[in-house]
């Protein structure tokens, strides 16, 4: 059978098949749902476990010998194997075949592989160990459900954060969900009170910064477009991660989209509202869609699909955010070309 990291929790409540794969390039989910089946094995009364690294193709001759030797006092044991590859060879193949197809009540069968590609997927021992046992397939979780994913972890660790303090921290993680793990276990030491804000997120990863990504965000807003750049030009110096000031500027231009269509009311968390007043007198000389451009070539820039200095585009955004162009827009290449 096929089973995702979410439904292996309550397949395992109810039984323990004989063997399991778990395949994929996400270690924090990887390691986590391996774990899972350890944990029921162990509760299941299999108290011993051996762990073979297949490295070469004579490793497999080991594992067959382990499997055929009785363990150590007749006990249960898991029998642990870790692939470098999905590819394990025809030696693998066939060794993995026959150990799938033993019966053996007191071997329960682990293994442990990165994301398995279309070949490997219809290879014979994947077949078998779905057959017998159970495939656990791990996949990255997209940034479009990042923030839903790190509000669930938060609330495992009894925290309680906004959505703007999620969506910082998804931006600081993107694509790393151990970093994402570690971040929350920090603020669940900061935060005794339990409730997450952004400043919370910031004083985790730069406490001691003379600028901070908020302090950009309201001069922006307010339109000082020296100060804005001194403060770019500081955040820079101090080593601050270049996604985290284009989120500040996203969401300062987010602020101001969202306080026109409201008819100029500013949301009741807003605390920049001196800032955002000033922002509203210049939002018909502010063209949105060039603004969006301008920090959508600044993200593809940080992420290197695009050539370029982050930076610069992020000045630029800056400059044009407090009504001072430097340059037009450049137009952005297709998603085919990019």
């Amino acid at each position: 059978m096929k089973l995702t990291p979410d439904s292996l929790a309550t397949h395992l409540a109810n039984r323990l098949l004989p063997a399991y794969v778990i395949s994929g390039d996400e270690p924090l989910l990887a390691g986590e749902a391996a774990d899972a089946v350890r944990a029921r094995a162990r509760a299941a009364g299999f108290g011993e476990r051996e762990v073979h690294f297949i490295e070469r193709a004579a490793d497999w001759g080991d594992v067959r010998a382990s499997a055929a030797n009785l363990s150590l006092f007749g006990a249960r044991r898991v029998l642990e194997i870790r692939l470098p590859t999905g590819k394990p060879g025809t030696a693998g193949n066939e060794a993995l075949v026959a150990l799938l197809g033993a019966s053996d009540p007191d071997m329960l069968l682990l293994i442990l592989t990165p994301r398995l590609d279309r070949d490997a997927q219809n290879a014979a021992w994947v077949r078998a160990a779905e057959a017998r046992g159970a495939w656990v397939q791990v996949w990255p979780v997209d940034p479009q459900r990042l923030i839903a994913w790190l509000r669930v972890r938060a609330a495992r660790l009894g925290l309680e954060a906004s959505d703007a303090a999620l969506e910082l921290l998804a931006a600081r993680t993107e694509g790393n969900l151990l970093a994402a793990q570690q971040e929350l276990a920090k603020l669940a030491l900061l935060a005794p009170t339990g409730h997450i804000t952004p400043e919370t997120v910031m004083a985790a990863v730069a406490d001691s910064a003379r600028f901070d990504v908020f302090q950009l965000g309201d001069a922006v807003l307010a339109g000082d477009s020296a100060r804005a750049l001194r403060v770019l030009a500081g955040l820079r110096a101090e080593g601050t991660e270049p996604t985290l000031v284009l989120w500040a500027l996203s969401r300062a231009l987010r602020e101001v989209w969202t306080a026109r269509a409201s008819g100029g009311r500013a949301p009741s968390w807003q605390r920049q509202s001196a800032a955002l007043t000033k922002a509203l007198r210049r939002a018909p000389r502010l063209s949105f869609a060039a603004l969006a451009a301008r920090a959508t070539r600044a993200d593809r820039t940080i992420k290197g699909r695009l050539p370029g200095d982050a930076w610069d585009e992020l000045a630029l955004l800056v400059a044009e955010m407090c009504c001072q162009p430097a340059l037009a827009p450049p137009a952005l290449p297709s998603a085919r070309a990019s």
